[in-house]
């Protein structure tokens, strides 16, 4: 599904990421983790495509194709997904409006005539439904005066319409509480097939106990320094990330 090789990374001329190797197969979840300043979303904008990061040495593979000189806006029609830690607003816009543009306009790149509506409908119906989406919440603006809960149910939202290859959830975690965790991960576990791989990238392993991964990654100085299982977590977080520190060090 995606394979990364030796990626070396920069932004404004500052060298972040340092030889990243990694290999995500269908139907796996893999999580980052790492201090703050590692390069985790980094990496997460590097593969998603966003314009400020220059790759400066390395190769990006999804399904064996390389992506370096695709655009985020192709990749996306490729299958890349990548939920923000700070979701936009857009004022005007609802979420089902929204949904509908970015799904036609995969659909068009892909050489597909528009959704027709009542399939549209219908799927945004059945995804709704799957997640526990109130269908007043589809008719207000994209992300305007949500909380920080709504904007990632939304997010998951947009998931579950696009059906990607690849998600890349960065720092999903960040500022909900349980309930909008739960909720969050809930979503992400239904989402989860043999056809497509998630990566998950988090400051800590509460995520962890509600979107199990199959593999963890420490990020350190802009290389993956550790790997294991979903046992590494629970270490981390025992533990703190100065033994991983020491151990590269050393």
């Amino acid at each position: 599904m995606l394979e990364i090789k030796n990626l070396h990374a920069s932004v404004e001329d500052k060298d972040i990421l340092r030889g990243i190797n990694l290999e995500v197969k269908p139907g796996e979840v893999h999580a980052i983790m790492g201090p703050n300043g590692s390069g985790k979303s980094t990496l997460a904008s590097v593969v998603a495509g966003k314009e400020e990061y220059e790759v400066t040495k390395g190769n990006i593979l999804l399904e064996g194709e390389d992506i370096d000189e695709l655009s985020a806006e192709e990749r996306a029609h490729k299958g890349v997904f990548m939920s923000f830690q700070y979701p936009v607003e857009i004022p005007g816009v609802t979420v089902t409006n929204f949904m509908k543009t970015a799904i036609n306009e995969t659909r068009k790149a892909q050489g597909l005539e528009d959704m027709p509506a009542k399939d549209m409908l219908k799927m945004i119906r059945e995804k709704s439904e799957m997640l526990e989406i109130d269908r007043k919440f589809l008719s207000r603006s994209l992300n305007e005066g949500f909380s920080g809960g709504e904007k990632k149910r939304n997010e998951i939202f947009q998931m579950a319409m696009l059906e990607p290859k690849l998600a890349i959830l960065d720092e999903t975690d960040s500022g909900l509480d349980i309930d909008a965790l739960r909720i969050v991960a809930n979503g992400v576990n239904k989402l989860r097939s043999k056809d497509n791989a998630v990566v998950v990238i988090t400051h800590y392993q509460r995520l962890l106990d509600y979107i199990v991964p199959d593999f963890v990654h420490v990020l350190f100085e802009g290389r993956i320094v550790k790997s294991g299982g979903k046992e590494l977590a629970h270490e981390l977080e025992e533990k703190g990330y100065d033994w991983i520190k020491e151990e590269v060090n050393a």
